[in-house]
């Protein structure tokens, strides 16, 4: 399945259906009279957020959305049916922007949520409800009240508790492949990330959903590599990891990197917690680890933390870090402490 996170779509809500002009005639009546119905009205556009989509492919494919227009008054004083209602279906987490792509008018965040966008026009007044003591056969009635129509822009952002963040070749694919059933890619060269991963995180009878985003570089707020497009699917993360690759850059030049790079996009990133991973410590001896743990340290890293994204060690100790951020209950868990996944679910074992 293809990943999209922002679509483009035009709404219409339908029209209110035209009252009708009608007079009664019926045998044994002395005198008829104006009996014709008001139109129906027409149907709203409503968003819903629906558990089971986490992209907006579908909108690449089918981008006008028109609601059913109201049916128009009869006589014998029936009014017109109402038009359907149409609901558009979003992922959880959507968010849907003016066309000026600045102003969010909703923002779904809750399975099941849904809002009205734009109301159904009313339906015009028959002939009946014009009549008065000064005009007994009135032959006008209202045409219905037009729909409302805009484009608008929508916007993917994961739910997901915890967000990956680093440089490119930081090891984020194996680390989310280790501790969670993701089959990101893995390979020797710089962006083999290029769409956000999701993964089910369990760890001392807890769950938390992981998101992990293509590498940042120096400059991807201004547009450089892959650029920071997809650093809204972590605004909602409670907390960050950040890997550095202990064989890479130096480590303290990394950690400056991201950090500026967050604090360049706002949103609050550079607000939230952050734990610093010292990735690939397989690789090097002790004492290299040591040095460079203090290192970061010195940077202003509070709290580090050397681990092996392949081999498994050290994640107990920052998974336990992890838990610490998160609320009682994250969004997958159940109220009776149970979990919500599936049962080929790979469950993390500390080492």
């Amino acid at each position: 399945m293809h990943f999209l996170d922002q679509a483009k779509i035009f709404i219409r809500s339908g029209a209110g259906g035209p009252g009708a002009v009608s007079f009664r005639r019926e045998k044994y009546e002395q005198y008829g009279g104006p009996d014709g119905g008001d139109g129906g009205k027409g149907g709203d556009i409503l968003f819903e957020a629906v558990t089971g989509l986490n992209t907006l492919i579908d909108f690449r494919y089918t981008q006008h959305f028109r609601a059913q227009r109201g049916i128009g008054g009869m006589g014998k004083n029936r009014t017109g049916a109402g038009g359907k209602d149409l609901v558009v279906k979003v992922p959880v987490g959507t968010q849907v922007i003016d066309d000026d792509g600045e102003t969010v008018l909703l923002d779904l965040t809750e399975p099941g949520q849904r809002v009205v966008l734009l109301r159904g026009g009313d339906g015009g007044r028959g002939n009946l409800s014009y009549k008065s003591s000064t005009n007994r056969a009135p032959r006008q009635s209202g045409p219905g009240w037009p729909g409302q129509e805009m484009y608008v822009w929508l916007r993917l952002k994961l739910l997901a508790d915890v967000g990956l963040v680093g440089l490119p070749n930081a090891g984020k694919s194996t680390f989310i492949n280790q501790i969670t059933n993701t089959k990101a890619k893995v390979g020797d060269y710089a962006f083999t990330t290029l769409r956000p991963q999701l993964g089910v995180v369990r760890h001392r009878n807890r769950e938390f959903v992981l998101a992990d985003i293509p590498g940042l570089i120096a400059g991807a707020a201004e547009g450089a590599g892959v650029g920071d497009r997809f650093l809204g699917h972590i605004e909602r993360c409670r907390v960050l990891i950040h890997l550095i690759d202990i064989n890479g850059t130096d480590p303290a030049e990394a950690l400056h990197i991201v950090q500026d790079e967050l604090e360049a996009y706002g949103g609050g990133l550079d607000e939230k917690p952050r734990l610093i991973a010292l990735n690939k410590i397989d690789t090097v001896d002790a004492e290299l680890v040591s040095a460079f743990r203090a290192e970061l340290r010195g940077a202003g890293a509070r709290r580090v933390f050397p681990i092996s994204g392949a081999t498994g060690k050290g994640m107990t100790a920052l998974l336990d870090a992890v838990l610490e951020h998160l609320p009682a209950a994250t969004a997958t868990e159940r109220p009776d402490g149970e979990m919500e996944v599936a049962e080929d679910q790979k469950p993390w074992s500390p080492i």
